[in-house]
Order: structure tokens, then C-alpha cells, then sequence
């Protein structure tokens, strides 16, 4: 394996890796969005579109439900429902007497848009009462007729992390059938704990099908405002027999999507939030996701019940309503921490999210503790890295030797290897040694990639000067719009500057076609990195810096080993 030609190919990868992300991704994601109805830009309202199809025929398991029907109706507003708001110190909920679904769930400690004057994030979309998320039902999500609960209360207020609150609400549906709902609030986190009591006070027999529904639309009003995020995953997920499944867009265009097993949770996410509902206890249920339009239902459903006279059974469906930060969702448990999914290299990135945060709990800036560990990683690959540098400087010294061993031996290929590697040999060169290191560097580099890429902890955060927001695009404005960038991308510049620099300085055996492509790399990335993250140009910026100065010791230190000898 020549070391050019490996090398070559590691950055080249890297090349096409950045480039697939850059110029696929995005149009992928919109075409994804697409099939459902979704644009990159978010919600602008409720859209129409026809009904989704009916489940294909599938082997049920024992005791499960049929699939739902297709999307709910739209119904009109009662006008003797009244809305319970809930106020903590995390968020204000509003629920319907309507049948019982969520109006509004406001995030108090998150912005929907950079501006300080920006509305707090809202998680709630649609506005039907019939769609509203948090639709407890008894007929397998069809919700042919929405109980009109009645509250003990209109408010609650929770004023400290440590109170706690309990709201309760009650039905009687036309059958006969009673509904008492109690939710539990906690001003410490975003879970709320949601569990119904369903009671026959008929004479006869009653059979049921209980489910819960949740009815999204995307939360962002411009999935721009995420910066990189808006390449990312975005739509319905479940957590069934141990395994995260991510729904896309052109599995709910091919009809609905159903699933069967252990529910541990279902829900709807995008790179920074989710809603998701947890039933209890984690048993065999069925999961059905359609969408129509950009509006995507997931039913939640039990195996069907039969309730004797005057007999009664309860189910429980919390539900968690916020952020995907992986210390809260690990702190409420039930498995949501399995939300926040770094792809292949999970068991690196989330050490290196860790890391991220350790840093800022002493820093408080998020792009100072990006640069933090960005040494901490190049420290701990400085010697292997260095090894690599000092091989690839010798194998340069050696180039003319192995230019002529080429020409000498160029119709018996064999007998050239035979004396390349005799040569490698006596003057003690690994061909490879300059291309291991890098080969065992790559999971890292991917890791904290999806971890700058996707971490919610850089949403909105600022660094200094004019990055104010290390998941956006850095641009310095001018005063003047600039077509199609609009601003300056400094950040994104002085790293292409930083890459040319350090290819001057590198080692390299490649033949003058290759170095000619090698040339155009620091352009290409340049352009590729002008639409991706800040602190994903300003990990890139300080690595390239980082081995600049470690090129220039390499380079001194073999001058006078030279000299010396």
C-alpha cells in the first residue's frame, strides 16, 4: 500500500463525507419533508391533503388491536370547554376540556429564534381539538367523539423546581363510561405523569380499545434557525423491544407505518426537541404512525379490554414534553436518553458531549469549551500523530530513491516491490506509518462531527464577537447584503487558510496530478463549510492550527537530526 495513495484516499474521503453532507443531505431531507407534506422552512399553517391509506394486512399479535383509522376528522370547538393552564418554572402548558389534549406547551427556557425578543418555543403546532397531542382514547385513536372533561381547577402554578402539583379531570361518555384523568406536574423537569381510570357504570358488557395519540406538526416556524440541524432527522420515533426506530418520510408515503412489541416510548422529534409519550408499564402494544401533509399521527394503542359492569381499569401514558438534552432525558429515565442518537460512533460522541459540557460548567461559553477539547484530543493523539509526521517527512527524503527503483524496475513489478521494501528496510521506514495515525483518529473526528453538528447545547449559544449562535452559519454583516451568503463567513475562511497552510507544510509523496488535486481540497472544503455550523469551522480551525504548530516542531526537529548527523 503506497502512502500517498492512502493518504490520498483518507483525505478524499473526508472530502466526499463533507461533500455528501453539503450538497445531498439537505435536498435528501427536502425530499424526505416532501413525501409528508413538509418543507425545510416549518409550519405555515394547517394543510389539507387526502386521507392516508389503510394499513396493509399484516399477521397481528395476539390480543393487539386492529390499525387505527386514517386521521381524525376536524370537529368544532365546544364552546363550554374551558383551558386549564398549567405555569412552572420550565414551561406554561394550556389543556382543553375538549378532550383533554395539550393547546399549548411553551418551553420558557428556549427561544424559537435567535432575537432576544424572540417568542419562547412552542411545541404545540396543531389547533383542532381533535388533533391537539395528548388524545386519550377509547376506540383505538379513531376518536369518533371527544369527552368533555371537567377540571377541578383553571390553573395551577408551580413557582419552585421542588413543587409539585396535581390536576384532575372527569368524563361521562354517552356509553355510559366514566373517565377520570389525573396529571401530575413537577417543576423540575418536563415530564408529567398522566394516567386514566375507565369505568363501566352501565349494566352490560363494554369493550374497548384504549390508545393514546399524538398529533404533531414540526416546531420549528424556520428550520434554518438550527443551523446544521436542518440536515438532520426530523419526524416520528419509537423505542420498541430495546431498538430506536426513526420514521421517514417515504416509509408514511408507502402507507402507514405500524409497529408491535415493548413500548418503551413513541414520539415525535426534530434535532433539538421532542414530545414523546411513555406508556406504563412498558408492555406489548402496537404503534401506528400515519401523516398527511406535514401532520404526522402516532397511536399509541393497548390490546383491546372488556370491562365487566361497574368494573374498572386504569392505564398510564406519560408524557415528556421538551428538550433533548441528554443529562434531562437521562435524569427522567425511561430509556429517552436512546433519543439523542449519534449514528456509528455513539459510544464516542457521548463521552465527547460530556466533555463538551464538563468544560463549560468551568468556562460558561460553549465555543471556548469546543476549542478545550479539540486540544484535549489533539493531546491525546500528539505522539502517534507526530510518529506519522516524522514517517511521512522521511518517506519524502526517500522519494528520489524510490522514483528510481520505478523507472529501473518498471516492467517487473514485482522485483520493484521486492527492492522498495528492501529499501523501506534499511533505512527504517514504515510505508504506512504516516497513515495509521490518521486511520485511527477518523472515529474520533466523526464523533465529535454529529456531536457539533447535532448538540443541543449549541443551539443559540453564543461564542464572541459576531458568532452568537455556534449551531448557525458564522457570517459577519457588513451593512450590505452579499447574494447568497448575505455576510462575511470569517470562521469559515480563516479555516480554508489555515487547510492551505498546513498542506504547504505536510509531507507529501504524491505524484504532481495528485498534489495538483490535493491543491483544490482547501478551496473545496472552504465552500462546503459555509453553511455548516460555527462550532463545527471553529473545531476544524483549531485542529488545523493545532497541527501546523505540531508540523513546525516535526519539521525542526528533523532539520536537526539532519544537521546532526
Amino acid at each position: 500500500m503506497d502512502l500517498h495513495r492512502a493518504l490520498l484516499a483518507f483525505v478524499l474521503s473526508i472530502a466526499i463525507l463533507l461533500g455528501y453532507q453539503y450538497f445531498f443531505v439537505k435536498p435528501a431531507v427536502e425530499h424526505q419533508q416532501a413525501q409528508t407534506g413538509q418543507t425545510a422552512s416549518a409550519p405555515t399553517g394547517e394543510t389539507a391533503g387526502q386521507p392516508a391509506p389503510p394499513a396493509r394486512a399484516g399477521k397481528p399479535a395476539a390480543a393487539a388491536p386492529v390499525a387505527p383509522t386514517p386521521l381524525a376528522k376536524a370537529v368544532a370547538v365546544n364552546p363550554e370547554a374551558r383551558d386549564i393552564t398549567i405555569d412552572t418554572p420550565l414551561y406554561t402548558a394550556v389543556i382543553s376540556e375538549q378532550g383533554g389534549g395539550f393547546k399549548s406547551f411553551v418551553l420558557k427556557r428556549y427561544r424559537q429564534k435567535l432575537d432576544r425578543d424572540s417568542d419562547p418555543m412552542q411545541l404545540v403546532q396543531t389547533r383542532n381539538p381533535v388533533e391537539l397531542p395528548l388524545l386519550f382514547t377509547l376506540d383505538n385513536g379513531a376518536a369518533a367523539q371527544l369527552p368533555l372533561y371537567r377540571a377541578d381547577t383553571t390553573a395551577l402554578t408551580l413557582k419552585g423546581s421542588g413543587d409539585t402539583a396535581t390536576l384532575r379531570m372527569a368524563a361521562t361518555l354517552p356509553s355510559g363510561l366514566r373517565i377520570t384523568r389525573t396529571l401530575e406536574f413537577n417543576g423540575a423537569n418536563y415530564m408529567v405523569k398522566n394516567s386514566y381510570r375507565v369505568e363501566n357504570s352501565g349494566s352490560a358488557p363494554a369493550q374497548i380499545t384504549p390508545a393514546m395519540v399524538l398529533t404533531n406538526e414540526p416546531f420549528e416556524k424556520n428550520a434554518a434557525s438550527g443551523g446544521v440541524s436542518r440536515y438532520l432527522f426530523s419526524g416520528p420515533a419509537a423505542y420498541i423491544d430495546a431498538s430506536l426506530t426513526q420514521v421517514k418520510g417515504k416509509a408514511l408515503k408507502e402507507g402507514p407505518k405500524v409497529m408491535q412489541g415493548i413500548v418503551t416510548w413513541a414520539a415525535y422529534e426534530d434535532n433539538y426537541f421532542i414530545c414523546a409519550v411513555i406508556p406504563r408499564p412498558p408492555v406489548r402494544r402496537t404503534v401506528t404512525i400515519r401523516a398527511e401533509g406535514e401532520r404526522v399521527r402516532t397511536v399509541v394503542s393497548d390490546p383491546v379490554v372488556t370491562l365487566a359492569p361497574q368494573d374498572a381499569r386504569e392505564f398510564g401514558y406519560n408524557a415528556y414534553f421538551g428538550p433533548k438534552k441528554l443529562a434531562i432525558l437521562k435524569a427522567v429515565d425511561h430509556e429517552l436518553a436512546k433519543a439523542v442518537n449519534f449514528g456509528w460512533f455513539d459510544v464516542i460522541a457521548k463521552p465527547m458531549l460530556w466533555l463538551l459540557n464538563f468544560f463549560y460548567s468551568f468556562v460558561h461559553n460553549y465555543g471556548v469549551a469546543i476549542i478545550m477539547v479539540t486540544i484535549l484530543i489533539k493531546a491525546a493523539f500528539w505522539h502517534i500523530t507526530s510518529k506519522g509526521m516524522k514517517s511521512m517527512k522521511n518517506m519524502q527524503k526517500l522519494q528520489p530513491k524510490v522514483a528510481k527503483l520505478k523507472e529501473k524496475y518498471k516492467d517487473d513489478p514485482a522485483r520493484m516491490n521486492q527492492e522498495m521494501m528492501a529499501l523501506y528496510k534499511t533505512y527504517k521506514v514504515n510505508p504506512v506509518g504516516g497513515c495509521l495515525p490518521m486511520i485511527i483518529q477518523i472515529p474520533f473526528f466523526f464523533a465529535l462531527y454529529r456531536v457539533l453538528m447535532s448538540a443541543i447545547e449549541l443551539r443559540h449559544a453564543p461564542f464572541m464577537l459576531w458568532i452568537n449562535d455556534l449551531s448557525a452559519p458564522d457570517r459577519l454583516m457588513i451593512g450590505f447584503d452579499i447574494p447568497y451568503i448575505h455576510g462575511i463567513p470569517v470562521l469559515t475562511l480563516l479555516m480554508g487558510a489555515s487547510m492551505y497552510l498546513q498542506q504547504k507544510m505536510t509531507p507529501t509523496t504524491a505524484d504532481p496530478t495528485q498534489a495538483k488535486i490535493m491543491q483544490f481540497l482547501p478551496i473545496l472544503f472552504t465552500f462546503m463549510f459555509l453553511n455548516f455550523a460555527s462550532g463545527l469551522v471553529l473545531y476544524w480551525l483549531v485542529n488545523n492550527l493545532l497541527s501546523i504548530l505540531q508540523q513546525q516542531l516535526i519539521n525542526r526537529q528533523v532539520k536537526a537530526a539532519s544537521q546532526a548527523s
